[in-house]
């Protein structure tokens, strides 16, 4: 559903499969959000640089991929569906009205639109791929605007809810390239890792949640050097989780 997202074909003996919530700014066509355009080239309505970087990432690592083809701010995928925010009215300073103004039948109906295809068709492809490890991208912004003081100096962030296990592999493998890494940071796990809880710790799948920061990827040449950086990393978490 080009609509709804995007598929990266892959093969299943990569034992991975990659899901990205947030890849994308679109917003369709009969769907006026009441914000000014500048808005969807932000943080708030984009996971900056994740589309490009996740079609290099599975690439590199020829695994399967999900990438989701509309703006957060339409549906946020990365919630669940019954949570306010999955149409959020307000985002780090920025007023969204035409969300604010949803009924709960509007609502409903743009969670079904969205929210069930997206993630009905990443539970089939996981049923089809059986892979032995799932990750996810995402990208942070260096500064809230409504935190400007609160810097977040990470180069990427690992989260995690109640499942550790590629966590505890892959930061200090990050951190033995000099990076600065947040453990369960900018944000923690434990507290918003929707798609992780739904399609990975569910099902006892291990899985790795990785946030870089937005202005390393924001390029295409950022992105090739994350995408060469992390497919390695990603791989031997795999590995070392099936031994």
């Amino acid at each position: 559903m080009k609509d709804v997202y995007r598929e990266i074909e892959g093969s299943a003996d990569s034992g991975l499969m990659l899901i990205a919530d947030h890849a994308s700014n679109r917003v369709p066509d009969d769907i006026d959000l009441g914000v000014h355009p500048s808005v969807l080239d932000k943080h708030v309505a984009v996971d900056i640089g994740v589309d490009r970087l996740s079609g290099l990432v599975a690439g590199r690592l020829e695994c399967p991929a999900i990438i989701a083809n509309v703006s957060r701010l339409v549906v946020d995928l990365h919630r669940e569906h019954d949570h306010p925010d999955a149409t959020p009215a307000h985002s780090d300073g920025h007023h969204i009205p035409a969300n604010a103004a949803l009924d709960e039948a509007a609502r409903r109906a743009r969670i079904e639109r969205f929210w069930h295809p997206y993630h009905g068709r990443a539970s089939e492809l996981i049923d089809h791929h059986d892979p032995d490890m799932l990750f996810t991208l995402h990208s942070f912004t260096p500064r809230l605007e409504t935190r400007a003081h609160e810097s977040r100096p990470w180069h990427a962030g690992i989260l995690y809810n109640q499942d550790d296990r590629a966590a505890r592999v892959a930061i200090p493998k990050l951190e033995a390239l000099g990076l600065h890494v947040g453990d369960n940071q900018p944000y923690s796990g434990l507290e918003l890792n929707a798609t992780m809880d739904l399609h990975a710790e569910a099902r006892g799948l291990p899985y790795l949640a990785i946030e870089v920061r937005n202005d390393l990827i924001a390029d295409a040449e950022g992105a090739r050097k994350w995408a060469e950086l992390l497919a390695p990393i990603i791989a031997e978490t795999r590995d070392a989780l099936k031994k």
